[in-house]
């Protein structure tokens, strides 16, 4: 375990501000001053930006869990409490399991111990981040869908390594599923038809688990394959910043399914990106609305910072049809008043357009396009996509219910 009294926080590798360690279980974040004087410093997050271009700066204590930003960089259930457990701490503390998995974050941001900044780098595998992190990854089936950072290789069988660092990874693995069948294979299959609608996708696998080195014993038990997604936060040119929208509204992934709806994240849209923006997320949520993917919650929405300063809306992931495995289950949140998959209709839309003042002959045709080029390319490549019989069928029968 790391013992940091203090946390540097990185921005591209360039300090901004410290995470400091208090009694009780507390922390408190503060920016630099040098960086709150830096009329061209990079975006941190639009929770930090006040209504005139300036940045909120009122410290406070946070007790066990870290300030909201931070604490949607680290990981959720099940793969928390894994990795908790490797690194020696418990999974609600959440500043030393940050100091832990600091050096490997979404996005450009990095957690760096205030001892560690100047100190040699660590000889010994068992020592330091890179040491705790390689135990970290050796993780073990824990029943539900895990995923980690890996890369790919070009290998004679084409295959995926773990990266014993846990630093370094530019791709994304998601192994097969305990509690649902075929979750790979669902994601991988509404990943490509997402992209044959023109939504931005990045790269995307589905990888035979034989062909991936450091697996688990006994994951063969619950599929064939894992799904890779490329990371799009990750470049050759370094890491690109990122932020979800649980960051950008200060709530909790506890929070995720609430706090805000559709209306509100394309009003956020509309305000600090371009239209381009706007056009993608209405092109999604329609998509994620026609194939009943009922967990487009907070956390599953994010914004790129290609230029450092500006967000556009970052690609898409997690894009997979959830009504196949809980039928009953509405979207993850409201469209505008109502979470009910029906509430979807032009007419709503028309009225989230004007809420979020934008056209909305922008928003209601680019949903109405959506539509047609999805039913038209439902009918050709449901058979040839790797969905199972039980999800094309769920796929077919949610798809007769809606209003659109």
């Amino acid at each position: 375990m790391i013992d940091a009294s203090a946390l540097d926080i990185l921005l591209y590798d360039r300090r901004i501000g410290t995470l400091a360690r208090l009694d009780g279980d507390r922390s408190i974040f503060t920016f630099d001053e040098v960086y709150l004087a830096d009329e061209d410093r990079s975006t941190l997050s639009l929770a930090y930006r006040d209504p005139y271009g300036g940045i909120v700066n009122a410290p406070r204590a946070y007790q066990t869990k870290i300030e909201p930003f931070f604490s949607n960089l680290l990981p959720e259930g099940t793969l928390r409490d894994y990795l908790a457990r490797r690194a020696g701490v418990k999974a609600i503390r959440e500043y030393p399991l940050l100091a832990q998995l600091g050096g490997d974050l979404p996005g450009a941001v990095k957690a760096v111990p205030v001892e560690a900044r100047d100190a040699p780098p660590e000889d010994s595998e068992n020592d330091g981040v890179a040491g705790q992190a390689k135990h970290a990854l050796r993780f073990s089936l824990a029943g539900v869908q895990l995923k980690f950072s890996a890369l790919k290789t070009r290998g004679k069988n084409g295959g995926l390594t773990i990266p014993v660092s846990g630093t370094g990874g530019d791709w994304i693995v998601k192994l097969p599923s305990a509690r649902h069948p075929d979750v790979p294979e669902n994601e991988y299959a509404a990943m490509s038809l997402a992209s044959k609608l023109g939504i931005d996708v990045p790269g995307i696998d589905l990888v035979p688990l034989d062909t991936i080195e450091g697996l688990p014993d006994g994951i063969t038990r619950y599929g064939a394959s894992a799904y890779a997604i490329r990371r799009f936060d990750r470049s050759e040119e370094g890491a690109i910043h990122v932020e979800d929208f649980a960051q950008v509204y200060g709530v909790y992934p506890d929070d995720k399914y609430e706090n805000a709806s559709y209306r509100q994240i394309l009003s956020v849209l509309a305000i600090e990106t371009d239209e381009a923006s706007a056009v993608e997320f209405v092109r999604r949520l329609t998509y994620s609305v026609l194939i009943g993917n009922g967990d487009m919650h907070l956390k599953n929405w994010s914004l790129i910072y290609p230029d450092k300063r500006r967000p556009i809306l970052a690609p898409a992931y997690d894009l997979l049809s959830t009504v196949a495995y809980i039928p009953e289950e509405d979207s993850a949140l409201k469209f505008h008043r109502s979470r009910e998959w029906e509430s979807f209709t032009y007419r709503e839309l028309e009225t989230i357009a004007d809420k979020a003042r934008l056209p909305s002959h922008l928003v209601v045709s680019t949903a109405k396009e959506t539509v047609e080029q999805f039913d038209a390319l439902w009918d050709q490549e449901k058979a040839h996509l790797p969905f199972s019989g039980e999800v094309v069928a769920a796929i077919d029968k949610h798809r007769k219910r809606l209003a659109v």
